[in-house]
């Protein structure tokens, strides 16, 4: 089997030989420790070959445990950068002195320099043979660009202008950043989106998914209450009581959330 070498490796790819059977993908942990903790305990995300994780790792509560649990898990955990994690790093590094989610910067200093350097060497997309699926591209947001927003009823136009520079081999696109879950076919490819691990909108739980051969959106089910009231005792964030209930409790439908969006899907 070739996969890629090391986690988080600058174009890392999938060789088209022997395809993986199960790949979990993780997307938009947001630092939310409870909730990554519930999914990696889950039987089929320890028994996958792989984890991919497509962004927004860090930026939340508790961005260096994240990264340490994950870390721990070796080189079966591949990342990609997400626009937070990107925004994370260049705050650090004084590149930038605002950052638009209000506890993003908070994140950011709680985050060692060589965690800061980890992430900043991560890719932006990495592609993977998967069974039944053929040559799978993962990503943030899109294919071309960590912010820009697609969704599940994203016009077919939209979708031939984000898929432009694709390879014509792809046939499976897996990407985060919108926090609903999703599949659906575009262009002829399978798009996938497995939804928020920590900050889901619309519905509470771990979100996440599981691929080969097909594409099974899972969630994972956890103890709310009880992780809203670790967070608010071991994070310092001083809006964490509101932050965490608001967040995981998932007070953000999804109806309000495609409203907001729509306007950066193209529409007008």
């Amino acid at each position: 089997m070739s996969i890629p070498s090391a986690p988080g490796s600058p174009g890392s790819s999938g060789s088209p030989g022997n395809a993986l059977s199960r790949v979990a993908v993780l997307s938009d942990i947001h630092g939310v420790l409870p909730a990554l903790e519930a999914v990696l305990a889950e039987p089929d995300v320890a028994d996958a070959e792989r984890i991919v994780l497509t962004g927004d790792i860090t930026a939340g509560p508790q961005p260096g445990e994240v990264v340490e649990l994950l870390r721990a898990q070796g080189d079966r955990v591949l990342w990609i950068s997400g626009n937070a994690d990107r925004e994370l790093v260049e705050y650090r590094r004084g590149e930038r002195d605002t950052v638009p989610d209000p506890i993003a910067p908070f994140a950011a200093e709680q985050l060692t320099d060589e965690q800061v350097e980890f992430l900043a060497g991560l890719p932006a997309t990495l592609t993977l043979p998967v069974d039944g699926l053929g040559k799978v591209l993962f990503c943030h947001a899109t294919p071309r660009d960590d912010e820009e927003v697609v969704l599940v009823d994203s016009r077919p136009e939209r979708w031939t202008e984000v898929f432009a520079d694709l390879d014509e081999d792809i046939r499976t696109v897996v990407c985060g950043h919108t926090h609903m879950p999703y599949v659906r076919l575009a262009q002829g490819r399978l798009v996938v989106n497995p939804g928020s691990v920590g900050m889901p909108y619309g519905r509470t739980g771990a979100h996440w998914c599981l691929l080969g051969p097909g594409a099974d959106l899972r969630v994972t089910p956890y103890d709310i209450p009880a992780a809203v009231s670790r967070l608010v005792a071991d994070c310092a964030y001083p809006d964490i009581a509101e932050w965490a209930d608001y967040f995981l409790n998932a007070r953000a439908t999804d109806t309000e959330a495609l409203r907001l969006f729509g306007p950066r899907d193209g529409r007008g």
